[in-house]
């Protein structure tokens, strides 16, 4: 089991060292282990932790979030609740999230400060999950392997508007996905539509999120390689084709066809000189 000082804990968490020690205040967050002077956290603290940064960007508050956390402690086995937070908050990549300036990024984007629409490709970075807005000009990164492929294809030549767009159409595609395998599990699978209300139930649905989870990443990954396969023969079969042939040496072609009224045949195929 992984464990964490408090900073490395924030860090892991996506929040603030200030921010876990107000949880801490408010009985949100279990304390530390104490090693020494030094208050060590583990895995279910990340949970925790995950868990309150994901019901507060739905709008909960944290007395709001208090409540829930303590009602669920008193009708359920604390060890049920840690495990099923992990599952629910573990995040599916192993990416951890960064943070960028204003500087760096108009650097990586290509983008003019001055222009009219610059705040304009701010609000769409953020709409499309590049970026979110923090003080003092900063951003995090929510996933730096997306801003990565953004900064790419801007340098591919990609208008900056383009790639927003095709990045939220993705988006929405993989959301698709998501609720397909989301509804193959409630159909045949563990996570009942109609709740969980047993320890055992609890367990087996975090045991087969715990399953699904490489086997949507291994399914979509297979998948989109073949169609990227086939999407790009058919897109640029005829041109590579017609390049190729383009470049074909001439001289075979110039030799075969070239005119023959400066060579005579005697017949056995040999060239005789001209009579004189």
């Amino acid at each position: 089991m992984s464990v964490f000082r408090i900073d490395e804990l924030a860090h892991a968490g996506g929040s603030t060292v200030r921010n876990v020690r107000a949880y801490q205040d408010r009985g949100l967050l279990p304390p530390p282990r104490l090693q020494g002077r030094v208050g060590l956290y583990d895995e279910s603290h990340l949970a925790r932790l995950r868990l309150i940064g994901q019901l507060l960007g739905r709008g909960y508050t944290l007395g709001t979030i208090a409540e829930l956390i303590s009602a669920w402690e008193r009708g359920r086995d604390l060890g049920d609740l840690l495990g099923l937070e992990k599952v629910l908050t573990d995040p599916w990549s192993d990416e951890i999230p960064g943070r960028i300036d204003t500087a760096e990024l108009i650097r990586i984007f290509a983008i003019d400060p001055e222009a009219d629409d610059f705040a304009a490709m701010l609000r769409m970075a953020e709409e499309h999950g590049f970026l979110e807005a923090e003080s003092g000009g900063r951003f995090k990164v929510p996933s730096p392997r997306l801003l990565q492929v953004g900064a790419e294809l801007v340098a591919a030549g990609i208008p900056l508007p383009a790639v927003f767009e095709i990045a939220g159409r993705i988006r929405e595609d993989c959301a698709v996905i998501a609720r397909r395998f989301v509804g193959l599990a409630r159909e045949h699978g563990n996570l009942s539509a109609e709740g969980l209300h047993s320890r055992e139930e609890i367990s087996e649905a975090a045991r087969f999120v715990q399953r699904l989870r490489p086997l949507a990443q291994l399914a979509v990954e297979g998948l989109l390689a073949r169609c990227m396969e086939a999407e790009v023969r058919t897109a640029l079969g005829d041109q590579l084709a017609a390049a190729v042939a383009r470049d074909d040496p001439p001289e075979e072609t110039d030799r075969l066809s070239a005119p023959r009224s400066h060579r005579a045949d005697d017949g056995g195929g040999r060239a005789r000189p001209p009579r004189r």
